[in-house]
């Protein structure tokens, strides 16, 4: 079974080196023994080179099958946690839980990411049959749900003060570490993947899962901070103070930042580990999904990691996840009536304050996970949707949610995605889309390309917008983008009011930049087309070219239709609009007698013809300036009645996640926790995505991973409402 790694010759038996050698060794310790006293109530200054810690790691995982030291000191946190009154704790029970969740966490981690089997057996989250048990235990118990349920008490329960922080951090990080057997899965869950914990979480009653994910996003909210790094490790090749000197001095650094507390837009200054590690949990809790088979005859277990596509449809199942619905029943604190609709509510309200939300998430959407987090809440909770659609300041969310987009050669393209498909929730509502062009924006120092002074926020909007679609023309070309750009501008299109001229022009220029698409590809398909020979390869070459086309072609015409709505519905009011038709009447032209754009372009003609006829007659005053020109057409609009224009059925496009929506979101999860909480995890384990994904992509990397990450995100849809 293997030895204890080496220790000095005098160590004492209360040593911590004895200690967790003994700890990890192959002598097992009843739950009674004081030997788990003498473990969590020693201070830790352990100094071991990496090669003795991972002795002690392969001597854990190979002695805790005998042991259960594994099992036993989850059990002893669980009981230091329920230790807990509403008014705190000795300090001798504080310091035995922060020990207990920092050593199960480092070395239930190691056995997750280096275990060799499908179940996790070697995790032996149980007791044996001829281990005493105290009166405090029940034999049988399951652990894994025991401690779960006093993690999530203690978190849920106990405020955050200068005494309880660094265990508040080290429960969350134990919560990470316990939740990661999600790596080990395929992307698609399937019935035979093992998530003890999380499962066990899930679990709870629904008043304990209000409790926690109000407290998450409290968390998140207020952003508890400590000036010294509250992370320790027992072994350390540098000199570190122990975990009793560590708390003792953060104790004494602890500042609770207020609701209203805000940074710089750049959201640098916004970063907190605490709210961070808070807000993972979260995001871990609610896109959870357990799959299941309703027919308990189905027993094949050859592979156990099985996804769904080997399950019958008719048998596999996912039940209920309380913290989405939780989160989707949170409700503003500020505004605490009774549902005079009569709507019921499928478990507790969480009561939160939607201001100091709203705020924070403004804060901070230059970090993934925050994008995330607004994307959940805007899509699972009418009610904070419907919040943020009413508040007169939407540039908090929007002007960083623009910038973002502005700098997209710099971010993920899952944070583009997923901005993007924020702005078309939004964009759905009439009221979001007629209050945008009502806030005037002094500037946006930002945008270089063109100075931007006193432009409305609807302007930017649509200014960044056309600008993302031709950053996809010359790097992405993702049908998906082009797709949820033009959606959200067709939706603004009924609504818009003065345009600005800058805005205007390259509206026109974005019909003109998928025109020159558009024809490219008709010249390559025709040339194809005429080209000797009749190989598979060249029909097939011929196909793609010709269904790429029809995919250009709607985008024009959806454009047209951009361009129809405004003439239709918002003339009068978007005089730079009609200048810029004007000024560039010529891109129209080629697409006239098209059978696909004729009836819009009839339209676009009667609107020329209105003004070029009267500006013909008003020729003998001289050069037309661009200054005249456009009081020509404001004077103008002012006698247009809209004759002969054909009137079409308005496009409205509204997001509808696929039916797995869990494909995407459980792996994207977890590439944020890495990739932004310090949380490491052995590559070579992670099974639920692909390994080289698990460093930032930029989103002009190239092609093979950005049409990888691309197709993940496509099992959202854009919905076109007629």
């Amino acid at each position: 079974m293997g030895t204890v790694p080496s220790t000095p010759r005098h160590s004492s038996s209360d040593s911590a080196e004895y200690l967790i050698a003994t700890f990890v060794g192959e002598k097992s310790f009843p739950l009674a023994s004081d030997f788990w006293q003498k473990l969590l109530e020693l201070p830790f200054t352990l100094n071991w080179p990496s090669h003795r810690v991972n002795h002690a790691y392969q001597l854990f995982a190979q002695n805790n099958r005998y042991t259960r030291h594994l099992a036993k000191i989850l059990i002893h946190l669980a009981w230091c946690l329920q230790s807990f009154p509403a008014s705190g704790a000795s300090s001798t029970t504080y310091m035995k839980a922060v020990n207990a969740a920092y050593i199960s966490s480092i070395f239930l981690k190691n056995i997750i990411e280096n275990s060799q089997s499908g179940d996790l057996k070697e995790l032996y989250l149980s007791l044996d049959e001829s281990e005493p048990i105290p009166k405090e235990f029940i034999r049988g118990q399951n652990i894994e749900n025991l401690v779960m349920h006093s993690v999530l008490s203690f978190i849920g329960s106990i405020d955050i003060s200068a005494d309880t922080y660094p265990l508040h951090q080290e429960l969350l990080n134990f919560m990470l570490v316990a939740m990661s057997t999600q790596l080990l899965s395929e992307p698609s869950p399937g019935p035979g993947h093992i998530n003890p914990f999380i499962d066990a979480a899930v679990s709870q009653e629904t008043s304990l899962v209000s409790l926690v994910v109000r407290r998450l996003l409290l968390n998140y909210i207020i952003r508890p901070h400590i000036s010294r790094n509250t992370s320790y490790s027992i072994f350390s090749e540098r000199s570190q103070p122990g975990v009793l000197q560590r708390v003792g001095s953060a104790a004494a650094t602890f500042v609770l930042l207020p609701f209203n507390y805000l940074v710089s837009s750049s959201g640098e200054g916004s970063r907190n580990l605490f709210a961070d590690c808070s807000l993972h949990v979260l995001l871990i809790l609610v896109h959870y999904q357990k799959c299941l088979v309703s027919d308990v005859s189905v027993t094949d277990r050859s592979d156990d990691g099985a996804g769904l596509d080997s399950v019958s449809k008719d048998t596999a199942y996912f039940s209920d996840n309380p913290y989405s619905k939780a989160l989707g029943n949170a409700r503003d604190i500020e505004f605490d009536r009774v549902d005079i609709e009569g709507n019921a509510h499928d478990g507790p309200l969480v009561r939160l304050p939607f201001a100091s939300l709203f705020d924070t998430l403004g804060m901070c959407l230059s970090d993934e996970t925050a994008v995330l987090l607004l994307y959940s809440l805007l899509q699972g909770n009418s009610d904070f949707l419907e919040y943020v659609l009413v508040r007169t300041d939407l540039d908090t969310l929007l002007i960083p949610i623009l910038e973002t987009l502005y700098n997209a050669s710099r971010r993920t393209s899952n944070q583009i995605y997923m901005l993007l498909i924020i702005l078309l929730i939004l964009s759905q509502d009439s009221s979001f889309n007629a209050s945008i062009h009502k806030m005037v924006l002094p500037g946006v120092p930002w945008y270089k390309e063109h100075l931007l002074h006193q432009t409305s926020l609807g302007s930017l909007l649509v200014i960044v917008l056309i600008r993302t679609v031709q950053y996809n023309l010359s790097k992405l070309r993702d049908v998906y983008l082009h797709t949820t750009c033009l959606a959200t501008l067709a939706n603004m299109a009924p609504h818009v009011h003065r345009l600005s001229a800058y805005a205007s022009q390259r509206l026109v220029s974005l019909f003109y930049m998928l025109s020159r698409k558009y024809n490219k590809l008709a010249e390559l398909r025709d040339e194809k087309l005429h080209a000797q020979g009749n190989s598979f390869e060249q029909e097939s070459l011929t196909d793609d070219l010709t269904a790429e086309l029809h995919i250009y072609t709607d985008f024009l015409r959806i454009v047209l239709e951009i361009l129809n709505a405004i003439l239709t519905y918002a003339l009068p009011r978007n005089p730079e609009v009609v200048y810029a038709i004007m000024h560039r009447q010529e891109v129209f032209q080629p697409f006239k007698n098209h059978p696909r754009f004729n009836e819009l372009l009839d339209n676009i003609y009667t609107v020329l013809d209105f003004f070029n006829s009267r500006m013909d007659a008003q020729r003998s005053d001289g050069e037309w300036s661009v200054e005249k020109v456009l009081q020509f057409i404001i004077n103008n609009c002012r006698s247009w009645r809209g004759e002969g224009m054909k009137m079409f059925t308005q496009l409205h496009f509204s997001y509808e996640q696929e039916s797995h929506p869990e494909e995407f979101f459980i792996p994207y999860v977890w590439q944020l926790v890495l990739s932004h909480c310090g949380f490491s995890f052995n590559p070579h384990a992670i099974n639920l995505f692909p390994v080289e994904l698990h460093a930032e992509k930029q989103i002009d990397h190239g092609g093979e991973t950005n049409m990888h990450l691309n197709g993940e995100f496509n099992e959202h849809r854009v919905v076109v409402e007629l």
